[in-house]
């Protein structure tokens, strides 16, 4: 059995059978059908900041390694083509540095460029379909290769269609970014409210995000986590109603599109007193109560308990019910994680 420790953001000491690293779609599709040729379970892995190992894996492992930033530019707009498993900050510092904004505010977001279709990442106002044109997608049991635009890839809150029609069978090979040269500042989220509009730069927004972003999250390499555990929850007006009434200050994000209300996960956490409680070997961090950390030696099991256990408090109090941004991975793929914290 091989370690997988280096390759999840939650440090867990778990193990596959085999691992491989793909370059190209040619290589991912040839290891992907040999594996499946020697009839064993497979997963696909970019930056393994977004899973749970909830004990060993029983098969082989394929470590997206498709790399590559090709630019294009207009009058208008710069278009971006980028490997998948191109590191999703360093393509940030990239752009900035190439003087092409419009991701600043996605600054410091942990993982891969192909897991960011999949999970339609977002912060600080803006999620990946803004500025998606496109994602590429190989499809591992025939070849066949798809080109599927941004409305194609049915982008939700966290969602996309890569968590359903192209769940199982299919990996992101790159992603293609549009840009916008007439650039506007997204100042609507939080602390980048205070900003002013008229004197902003792209760089002073990357600043300020990163800054943010490093007092309240915990580096994995010194306390293991996976970053945002749980989804934001989104509630009813009648839901959100109630909560503002016994809670003033609760933070709430109306949508204008069907009335429901987003809830902050952490807020609600934190008014459950969860900060610093610990299950065996992890914990809920102390800056942080949406983020779940491995303090000491934490296992697959640790976690789930603890998210469980969190999962209990927040209904208990609020009658919310919180969902995991993570996904879990089993011995043979990925398992229903909400059913594992009820």
């Amino acid at each position: 059995m091989l370690s997988l420790k280096k390759f999840n953001a939650f440090g867990l000491s778990a193990h596959a059978k085999h691992l491989d690293i793909a370059e190209s779609p040619e290589s991912l599709l040839a290891l992907w059908q040999e594996a499946k040729k020697q009839k064993q379970p497979v997963l696909l892995l970019g930056g393994g900041s977004n899973i749970l190992f909830t004990e060993d894996f029983e098969g082989t492992v394929i470590l997206n390694r498709i790399m590559g930033i090709q630019c294009q530019e207009t009058d208008n707009l710069w278009r971006l083509h980028v490997g998948a498993g191109e590191n999703w900050h360093d393509l940030v510092c990239y752009s900035l540095q190439n003087r092409i904004y419009g991701l600043e505010n996605l600054a410091l977001i942990p993982g891969c460029a192909g897991a960011a279709p999949i999970q339609n990442i977002g912060a600080y106002g803006i999620e990946f379909r803004d500025i998606c044109e496109y994602v590429d997608v190989l499809n591992l049991e025939n070849g066949e290769r798809m080109r599927l635009s941004a409305d194609e890839c049915q982008f939700g809150y966290r969602d996309s269609v890569f968590k359903h029609k192209y769940k199982e069978n299919h990996s992101i090979t790159s992603v293609g970014l549009l840009l916008k040269k007439n650039w506007q500042p997204i100042l609507n989220y939080g602390a980048l409210t205070k900003l002013s509009k008229g004197s902003i730069t792209p760089h002073q927004i990357f600043s300020l995000v990163c800054a943010i972003r490093t007092s309240k999250l915990p580096d994995p390499a010194i306390a293991g986590n996976a970053g945002s555990f749980f989804k934001n929850p989104i509630v009813s007006a009648e839901v959100a109603a109630t909560i503002k009434e016994n809670y003033p200050d609760s933070p709430q994000y109306y949508s204008h599109t069907d009335g429901a209300f987003k809830l902050a996960a952490g807020w609600l956490i934190e008014q459950c007193n969860l900060k610093g409680y610990r299950i065996g070997g992890a914990a809920v961090h102390l800056k942080q109560a949406l983020v779940l950390i491995n303090q000491e030696n934490a296992t697959g099991k640790d976690v789930i308990a603890l998210a469980a256990y969190i999962r209990q408090q927040v209904i208990r109090k609020f009658g919310v019910l919180l969902e995991p941004e993570v996904r879990f991975i089993g011995a043979k793929g990925e398992i229903d994680a909400v059913e594992c914290i009820s």
